[in-house]
């Protein structure tokens, strides 16, 4: 284990994760906020904020932003989701100075230009008809509104036009200010990179803040479950099934990211080998574990032909409750084999690597070393499937959203009477 977590006197908390042999480092400053965090009326501040924040920043001008990393050799990026923002750099051995300098600014100094903002908004508005046009986006969304209907984490992260509307210049540093705020703010390094030189300058770019407690937690939130199917004249129709699950924090959780590989991670899954190699009902289908911070989602996603829906949904459902019920052993440690694949390979890559200690610390305020992943992961039996799949079912609801020809709108009813008989 190289990773070490260090505290500033005001909260910011620092991750230094040395890779020995590398010529580059990951700088990555997560806040551990998004788009959960919000109100129906600032519905999509927090992705907008992280556009605008690029339009200049620290006294920098959107194009010196990127001429300054990238002449160092260096790109940047950041993304937002419901749980978190980060602002990820990459760069050569010794552009950590630079890359703190540069992604501080965009996380504490955003300049907030009023004509930017109105060009951003139409930039997002842009992106919001993007994903209303694109299938295999739109069905996501679709679910996730109907998942956690009339809640925050059922609202898109883009928002919409209405709520971005009432963002203005201030109110925009505002929720900056409590969405970045150092009760929730990681400041995470790995590759080449030197713990004092680190620490150093996290303490000169954060250690000024003031203590503070950002935007609070939201109230819990509920699975509400329903269909959500939209015709549509496409060449094949685009499924997500969902059933509730658990959340990151959950002792559970290791056994949903294996239940969900076993079922549809790979060419030797369940689904795979039952809805494709077999049956030919689909092209593409896989199941995915969705997971927050208090709560999570078994997901499938299938694409098939519209005549096809239906069956598929039966077969999606078989297979599910066919899992809980048993699981070999070779099944199992395949799936064991293949889970700590993912994750160890992805630990190879010094940005994910940063990532992924920030996550950590974020959700349990400590690293955990591969050993201690891997032995959680080996731990799992076939009796915690079956408890899973126990949890899976009840409550009784599930989700399916459905885009494609009227052939393929009886697919949520099919579900949920092979789910729930």
């Amino acid at each position: 284990m190289t990773a070490r977590l260090h505290t500033l006197s005001n909260g910011v908390r620092v991750v230094c994760d040395p890779m020995p042999g590398l010529e580059t480092l990951a700088l990555t400053i997560v806040a551990g906020r998004g788009a959960r965090y919000e109100d129906e009326a600032r519905s999509g501040w927090s992705h907008l904020l992280e556009h605008m924040v690029f339009k200049g920043a620290g006294g920098r001008t959107a194009r010196a932003i990127v001429e300054d990393i990238e002449a160092a050799g260096g790109h940047l990026n950041a993304a937002t989701g419901y749980e978190r923002t980060s602002f990820q750099t990459r760069t050569l051995v010794d552009g950590l100075p630079l890359a703190m300098r540069i992604t501080a600014d965009l996380v504490l100094r955003p300049t907030m230009d009023p004509g930017d903002l109105v060009q951003e908004k139409r930039v997002v508005g842009q992106e919001i008809a993007e994903a209303a046009d694109t299938p295999d986006d739109l069905v996501f969304e679709l679910a996730q509104e109907k998942a956690f209907a009339g809640q925050s984490l059922g609202r898109s992260i883009l928002g919409t036009a209405a709520s971005l509307k009432g963002a203005a210049p201030a109110a925009l540093l505002d929720w900056r200010a409590a969405l970045y705020a150092p009760d929730r703010l990681v400041v995470s390094a790995a590759g080449s990179v030197d713990e004092d030189d680190l620490l150093a300058l996290a303490e000169a770019s954060f250690g000024h803040l003031p203590v503070a407690t950002g935007a609070p937690l939201p109230p819990a939130p509920a699975f509400t479950g329903g269909s959500a199917s939209k015709a549509r004249k496409l060449e094949q129709a685009h499924l997500v099934l969902l059933l509730p699950a658990v959340g990151d924090s959950d002792p559970d959780y290791f056994v949903l990211r294996l239940f969900a590989e076993a079922l549809g991670g790979g060419m030797s899954s369940r689904l795979f080998q039952e809805a494709r190699e077999k049956r030919g009902l689909a092209y593409a289908i896989d199941a995915y574990a969705d997971t927050y911070a208090d709560v999570g989602m078994l997901g499938i996603y299938a694409g098939c032909a519209a005549d096809n829906a239906a069956d598929l949904a039966r077969i999606v459902a078989a297979e599910t409750l066919a899992l809980a019920g048993s699981v070999g052993e070779a099944e199992l440690a395949r799936a064991k084999a293949q889970l700590k694949a993912s994750l160890f390979m992805g630990r190879e890559q010094p940005l994910n690597r940063a990532e992924q200690s920030a996550g950590q610390t974020l959700m349990f305020g400590h690293l955990y070393t591969p050993a201690a992943i891997a032995e959680a992961i080996d731990q799992v039996t076939p009796a915690d499937f079956a408890r899973l799949g126990e949890r899976l079912v009840a409550d009784r609801k599930c989700v399916v959203s459905v885009l494609g020809s009227k052939a393929a709108l009886s697919a949520p009813e099919a579900f949920e009477a092979a789910v729930f008989g």
